[in-house]
């Protein structure tokens, strides 16, 4: 009864891909590129590039200066939690109201619905995986195998670093193997102090400059970076990876793309004589009509807990529990990276030194712990590593006013000290017990199940951290810095939104819910390429994997199409 009206002509597509976020986008791009006609939908409003509304305001333009009072926040209690929500960037965060879930736990799950999603928000870091990673569940038995190693993904990592634009210095690290790079953003004196002196100080530890989607130089009709720092609101140069600069317009020129907002993809539709996905059915967000789209191949890149939804509420007498579901992994092993935490310093000696610009870059300190298996640290398993970065305070540090007349002045017109922080970022285990199960008690503004969330932290992470504060503040003491204080500023699931996991890759269907090239095991022509298929979680950044994975799975699937076997 759900099913729109339409001839079947007019809603049947080659691909149909669910979210245009980073994965979805580059899905878009790859089957649109190989001659699909592919459909997708977002459950969000349309944003076009380069049409951001605060893009190019100043802090004077916005009524309330970029802040939010307590009586508009009060839409946003999650989404608000780490003070991502600003007057210039809340028309891209969800309404929390609107889009409820239960916390079973404490996890602060942060969204946006809109053409591009997180895309558009990301902090572009991009750091590649090496067989550390894909080699760690079977050399410590935690979780099952991966079934790929870095030599199956290294090609599609070159392949999407050079489209997206990677900005970046070789180090020649085993375990954060180079890329593709576009020519680095430069450390400031004190940053390229502390590279300097950890070389000195260690033989393990190597601090870079940030692996960022920033172009330093104009790539495939996009500008490069002007070091505005005002990316979490849409560049309109397309200066930095978005699905809006750059992978969407790449498959609307092939004239292949359809586009539609205000989606909400409720099911995806089982076709038990086939045994194949047949398409979806979509909730029309605004008319609040429902209708089905029909596909030869689905790829599901909603966000790693809005695939799981979109396949947990997919339920029919073949997969009870949701879609693809045989194994009961489905909803487990959810993961996030652990941080807010690591120390900070002062140094002496540069005050004849400043920096220009507003760099959106930062450093990055290389995992130096557990990286011979032959030797593993007694304390925890896996690793971290830092992000960070040195400035100088400047005239905010006088507005307690402790001081009058030319006095307060004088001071206010001279930079501060300089500081530099590291945060440490931590690879989270896949505990089967850390999943998401569907509330069909609580139902969101459109009437459908919401998520519970039940996830936390465990003793492994705990020990981790408390490693990360102190070889933080070492690390900072030893190279020369002063006054070194070490922080937890207060971490729970969600804060990393790196979210990870519940859909998980394997070789045993099992024991996992999609196979190597991200296809669920039962149902071959659905693929999950976004966070979802993660079967373990690193330290590093995760949206440059989600990439290359994707454009390898667009591949086998276009592949698989002509040889007739989905």
């Amino acid at each position: 009864m759900y099913f729109n009206s339409q001839g079947e002509e007019s809603i049947t597509y080659d691909a149909i891909v669910i979210g245009s976020g980073i994965s979805g986008g580059f899905a878009a791009k790859e089957l649109c590129e190989k001659g699909l006609k592919t459909l997708v939908l977002e459950r969000g409003k349309m944003i076009r590039h380069p049409d951001y509304p605060t893009a190019n305001l100043d802090p004077w333009d916005f009524k309330y200066r970029d802040r939010l009072p307590a009586s508009e926040l009060i839409d946003y209690p999650v989404q608000s939690r780490d003070g991502h929500v600003r007057e210039s960037t809340r028309h891209l965060w969800v309404n929390d109201h609107e889009n409820p879930y239960q916390e079973v736990k404490p996890f602060a799950w942060l969204r946006g619905y809109h053409v591009g999603g997180r895309s558009l928000m990301w902090g572009r870091q991009c750091y590649r995986w090496s067989d550390l990673d894909f080699e760690a569940n079977a050399r410590d038995g935690f979780g099952v195998d991966w079934p790929v190693r870095y030599a199956d993904i290294a090609p599609w990592y070159d392949y999407v670093e050079s489209f997206a634009g990677v900005s970046g210095a070789p180090e020649g690290l085993p375990q954060l193997p180079d890329g593709k790079f576009l020519p680095p953003m430069e450390l400031n004196c004190v940053e390229q102090h502390l590279r300097e002196q950890l070389q000195q100080h260690y033989t393990d530890r190597v601090m870079t400059i940030g692996r960022a989607a920033n172009l330093t130089q104009s790539l495939h009709g996009r500008g490069a970076c002007q070091f505005r720092n005002r990316c979490n609101r849409g560049c309109p140069y397309g200066a930095y990876f978005s699905s809006n600069a750059a992978t969407l317009p790449a498959a609307e020129a092939t004239g292949n793309l359809t586009l539609r907002p205000h989606s909400i993809v409720h099911t995806i539709l089982f076709d038990d004589e086939t045994q194949r996905a047949a398409g979806v059915l979509v909730l029309d967000a605004e008319a609040r009509t429902y209708h089905e789209y029909r596909a030869r191949v689905i790829f599901c890149c909603a966000s790693a807990l809005g695939t799981t939804w979109i396949l947990l509420n997919s339920t029919s007498p073949r997969f009870p529990d949701g879609l693809g579901n045989d194994s009961g992994e489905l909803g487990h092993n959810l993961m996030d990276h652990h941080f807010k935490i690591g120390a900070t310093g002062r140094i002496d000696g540069f005050d004849d030194k400043y920096y220009k610009g507003r760099r959106p870059n930062g450093t990055y300190l290389a995992r130096f712990r557990n990286l011979d298996p032959k030797t593993p640290d007694s304390r925890f398993l896996r690793g971290y590593g830092y992000q960070g970065g040195a400035s100088r305070s400047n005239w905010m540090r006088s507005v307690r006013e402790l001081g009058i007349g030319a006095e307060i002045k004088d001071a206010m017109m001279e930079p501060g000290p300089w500081h530099m922080g590291l945060t440490g970022f931590g690879e989270m285990l896949p505990y089967h017990d850390n999943k998401v199960t569907l509330d069909t008690n609580k139902l969101d503004a459109y009437g459908l199940p919401t998520l519970a969330i039940d996830c936390e932290i465990k003793e492994n992470e705990h020990a981790m951290r408390k490693d990360m504060a102190e070889a933080a503040a070492e690390m900072l003491e030893a190279c020369g810095f002063r006054d070194v204080h070490t922080y937890d500023s207060g971490y729970v699931p969600g804060l990393g939104i790196h979210e990870m996991g519940t859909a998980r890759m394997g070789h045993d269907p099992k024991t996992s819910v999609v196979n190597k090239h991200n296809q669920l095991h039962a149902v071959r022509n659905v693929y999950v390429t976004d966070g979802a298929f993660m079967t373990s979680s690193a330290c590093q950044n995760p949206s440059i994997t989600y990439m290359a994975f994707t454009a390898r799975a667009a591949d086998h699937a276009v592949t698989s199409l002509k040889k007739g076997e989905l």
